[in-house]
């Protein structure tokens, strides 16, 4: 099977990246991305920058505009389809005769890499998410989760996800994401996964379990999902865990221990003696003392209900001997999620450089030095994957589809 890879909501680049790592003929035939509302197109920029853009079947490029307006059909033919898309609400409107059955909420990104799935039937897909993805919407836990399985499941595929901390499997950034696989049942993958019931792909035979070893698991929990999407959508309640496997709409998912490799520590990817900009001016320094210490303040809700809001410190300054923390498109900023470090070679504290954000990430130095100013390369980065867990997943991909006819 030929290594053809559509990339949809590509930021700058994290999956086309971690797969060219590994310089095992993957192709990139089409790509989308586009930022709603940006007057200059920086991610994108980016991108073409470092691989070129692409035309669909009838020579004509749509690479930078709202996916919802791109006719699926004319998407190149592909065998994998990846992306990393928003975590939204995917609740469904009730059949309508015109939609061909189900009418996904206006602006929900869901439905365009579905409408991508029904066009082109690719046969392996490798999607990624926030880990709340499992657990949305609070009022009926699970639904959002069922519904994207029960679209997979229509189609005819099965799914496997896991929830995965890059710091443990020795990426630079605790970063805990969603990774879903799903592979067509007309695959040789798939009848080779028909030899394992659900619990022994979840925990030693799969995708990820071959991609990321687990050390334990408790208990396993299953149940089966209504075929139809709409009652999906109206009634589906699960307490999904942060791995599973889903097959003919029968679901298991189980509690897992992840394996522990050695992270790169926050040390290990600091300059020194960067630009002044990133220093911290002393007027400043009360209020991120303010912004990273406990809190307690009492406050009073709409209704007039008094309460007290509190939090625990973080870190001040973020320790060189642990990976960094969870980096968010607001990195850099003065709030309290942003990292604050003590400067490698002046010891004063300082905000992280583009450059430190970008090996978080796993990118290459200067990544995003394409012209884009540090605010965005910055957002970039928070809303980019880690791209080493890319390039492992990778590894296992170029297992399966060198079995593949």
């Amino acid at each position: 099977m030929e290594k053809q890879i559509c990339e949809l909501f590509a930021g700058v680049g994290g999956f086309r990246l971690g797969l060219n790592r590994l310089q095992s003929g993957w192709k990139t035939v089409w790509f989308s991305q586009w930022e709603p509302g940006a007057r200059t197109q920086w991610a994108f920029d980016c991108y073409v920058q470092h691989f070129g853009d692409s035309v669909d079947i009838n020579g004509e490029y749509h690479t930078c505009e709202d996916i919802s307006n791109v006719d699926k059909h004319s998407i190149p033919d592909h065998t994998l389809l990846v992306g990393g898309f928003p975590c939204q609400d995917y609740s469904v409107a009730h059949s309508l005769a015109t939609a061909e059955g189900i009418k996904g909420k206006k602006g929900v990104l869901w439905w365009d890499i579905r409408d991508t799935i029904i066009a082109k039937q690719p046969p392996f897909c490798l999607l990624e998410n926030v880990d709340r993805l499992l657990k949305s919407p609070s009022k009926q836990r699970g639904r959002d989760f069922g519904v994207m399985l029960a679209s997979f499941a229509e189609q005819g595929y099965s799914v496997e996800w896991r929830v995965v901390n890059a710091a443990q499997y020795g990426a630079a950034q605790k970063r805990r994401r969603t990774f879903i696989f799903a592979y067509k049942d007309n695959t040789a993958y798939h009848q080779k996964m028909a030899n394992f019931n659900s619990e022994e792909i979840i925990t030693e035979h799969g995708f990820m379990a071959h991609a990321f070893p687990i050390n334990g698991y408790e208990k396993f929990r299953s149940t089966v999902m209504p075929k139809d999407i709409v009652e999906v959508s109206d009634t589906f309640k699960f307490d999904f865990e942060k791995s599973g496997f889903m097959r003919n709409g029968e679901i298991t998912t189980v509690k897992i221990t992840e394996a522990e490799e050695p992270p790169i520590l926050l040390g290990q990817v600091v300059q020194k003696f960067v630009d002044e900009k990133y220093y911290i001016p002393s007027d400043k320094m009360a209020k991120w003392v303010y912004l990273k210490g406990a809190k307690k303040i009492p406050r009073t809700s709409a209704t007039g209900h008094e309460y007290v809001f509190s939090e625990g410190p973080i870190a001040f300054p973020d320790p060189w001997d642990r990976p960094g923390r969870t980096m968010l498109t607001s990195e850099s900023t003065l709030n309290r999620s942003s990292h604050v470090i003590c400067d490698a070679g002046t010891g004063r504290l300082r905000l992280l450089t583009p450059t430190e954000a970008e090996r978080l990430q796993g990118f290459d130095d200067d990544w995003t030095n394409t012209g884009m100013p540090d605010r965005m390369r910055y957002f970039c980065m928070g809303n980019a994957l880690v791209v080493p867990m890319i390039t492992r997943m990778g590894k296992v991909l170029d297992e399966v589809f060198a079995d593949e006819p």
